[in-house]
């Protein structure tokens, strides 16, 4: 009887140890990081030939903490019949800094270089407020302002230094479990010329096609210059 009893805990002790090794195990790490990146190049012929090509990244991290940085970069290029009519780069690069659920600092600097603006480079370090008028599973609406400085290099001349006041808002809505629509528009606008603005729009639809594989189209449009970009972007979730 007693090894019958010794026999029984055993087979009760083997059957239960995988479920306890599963319990134990900790969960999958969640990845701190995200982004994506993109490029286009596109070629007609006929009376006028065009070629233009363009290429887009950006990267969040995000542990989940305070803080939460985000960096972004573009570049664009465009000729007609042999004659380069666009050559635009710029990278922006911003923390985030959470006092809330709802409110956050931030500070970015951002560097502009357009050869057709006669711009060299120009360099917009920033820092701000920020409010999260919506947050929720499947919508986001923020809006930011703040003030810092504003550095132009043209050609032949002095370096161009002015202060700087930015006003911003981001939006994102979840349409479904597999597509999710973004925007966004920023302005730059420099002290001691306020009629000299830099403005950037932009809008798109993100649609998963495979668990790991996520591919968005950007429609996006610096309104400075009038001219439209889109962009065919795979994404890591």
């Amino acid at each position: 009887m007693r090894s019958s009893l010794i026999l029984l805990c055993l087979a009760l002790a083997l059957s239960a140890s995988p479920n306890a090794a599963q319990a134990q195990q900790p969960p999958a790490a969640m990845s701190i990081y995200a982004g994506s990146f993109g490029g286009g190049f596109a070629l007609t012929g006929g009376n006028t030939d065009t070629k233009s090509f363009n290429f887009t990244f950006n990267l969040v991290r995000d542990p989940k903490t305070k803080n939460v940085f985000k960096a972004d970069a573009l570049y664009l290029r465009s000729s007609q019949n042999d004659v380069l009519t666009l050559h635009r780069s710029s990278l922006r690069l911003r923390d985030e800094y959470n006092l809330s659920k709802r409110v956050f600092l931030f500070g970015e600097i951002g560097y502009l270089r357009d050869e057709f603006k006669d711009i060299q480079w120009l360099l917009s370090p920033i820092g701000g407020i920020g409010y999260r008028l919506i947050t929720n599973d499947r919508t986001a609406l923020t809006v930011s302002g703040g003030a810092g400085g504003y550095f132009e290099k043209n050609s032949y001349v002095p370096v161009k230094k002015s202060g700087s006041v930015n006003a911003g808002q981001d939006f994102s809505h979840k349409l479904s479990s597999t597509a999710t629509l973004t925007e966004a528009v920023s302005t730059l606008w420099k002290m001691n010329d306020f009629g000299d603005s830099l403005t950037n729009f932009r809008v798109g639809v993100a649609s998963t096609l495979i668990v790991v594989q996520q591919c968005c189209v950007d429609l996006g449009s610096i309104l400075i210059k009038d001219s439209l970009l889109w962009r065919n972007v795979i994404q890591a979730p």
